[in-house]
């Protein structure tokens, strides 16, 4: 079975200050190389980018492996990332998806690995830290045209998880499951007292 690894990067980051595609961690690396590079230790192939606001900026972060794809509505919402990305994966051979949001750079292959065991074409997985529901989620391919039709504004595919009872894969072992809302702190003793345990 093939998973269809999907990065969603294509809002404009708000809350950070700039659209979380151009973001990096602290040495520089791009979120959007990160994420492509998980995904792909974890076996998912292709890899798609789903890219918007300012996607031209965005796309030389983008690793020559991955696809980009242009949600040309994304200021729709979520809900116009997540059909760009279903729609491309649709003309795959993939079994399922496997999503993820650019703004978990610490996410581990290994949660990857986890959550996308045992794929099908019915499947509907999505990790759990300590019980509270997070990334990435596994969506098998008999349900991308359902997701995309109910899918609309900032919604992702959460409501239509929860209402199809998507299985949790508990993955608070191998980190701590948290995204990333707001850039560091920019002054180094600020830095530290604001870094995560």
């Amino acid at each position: 079975m093939s998973v269809v690894g999907i990065v969603l990067a294509a809002g404009a980051g708000t809350r950070y200050g700039h659209p979380k595609a151009l973001a990096t961690d602290a040495d520089g690396r791009g979120w959007i190389a990160r994420a492509v590079e998980t995904l792909t230790d974890a076996g998912c192939a292709p890899v798609l980018v789903v890219l918007g606001a300012r996607h031209d900026e965005a796309t030389a972060l983008v690793p020559a492996a991955a696809t980009i794809v242009v949600a040309a509505d994304w200021s729709d919402g979520l809900s116009a990332s997540v059909r760009a990305g279903l729609a491309v994966a649709a003309e795959t051979a993939a079994t399922a998806a496997l999503v993820v949001p650019v703004d978990v750079p610490e996410l581990p292959a290994s949660a990857c690995i986890r959550v996308s065991a045992d794929a099908s074409a019915e499947t509907l997985r999505q990790a759990a830290y300590g019980g509270e529901v997070g990334h990435p989620a596994l969506i098998g391919r008999a349900h991308w045209s359902a997701l995309a039709a109910e899918l609309a504004g900032d919604r992702g595919a959460g409501g239509y998880l929860r209402a199809h009872g998507a299985a949790l894969v508990e993955c608070g072992d191998l980190w701590h499951g948290r995204d990333v809302d707001a850039p560091p702190p920019r002054h180094p003793s600020l830095r530290a007292a604001f870094a995560r345990p």
